[in-house]
């Protein structure tokens, strides 16, 4: 399942979603990036293949599911297991790499945003 920029209309579905995926995967991207445009059917086509949640977050539009944190590098990608992140970096835009990343996944990391879904869940009306 994946949810794609601009994120904000989409809020609610993805506070739902979130519930039933306990693995989260985001792309930090920009549309003026031309990387990230050509990165984007690849990382949408494995969106398809694996369980996971995927989010594709262009920074200019959805800049909140960043915390203040500045991202200066495309792609950028967040792995978040029960809302601890287990990878937070910029990656090559090779979609075998993303794939092997996400299997790879073993120990939660200090660095990247806060627990998506509280972020998310702060970006909601009361």
């Amino acid at each position: 399942m994946i949810f794609t920029s601009p994120l904000k209309p989409q809020l609610l579905k993805i506070s739902n979603a979130l519930k039933s995926h306990s693995t989260v995967v985001v792309c930090y991207c920009a549309l003026w990036c031309r990387t990230c445009v050509e990165f984007y059917e690849a990382f949408k086509n494995l969106s398809h293949e694996r369980k996971e949640l995927f989010l594709w977050v262009d920074i200019e539009d959805d800049p909140e599911l960043l915390d203040d944190i500045d991202v200066e590098d495309f792609p950028t990608v967040l792995i978040q297991h029960n809302g601890e992140n287990y990878f937070f970096g910029t990656i090559l835009p090779h979609i075998q790499h993303l794939n092997r990343l996400i299997d790879a996944q073993v120990k939660p990391k200090e660095l990247g945003p806060s627990d998506l879904n509280i972020l998310i869940k702060n970006l909601l009306p009361s």
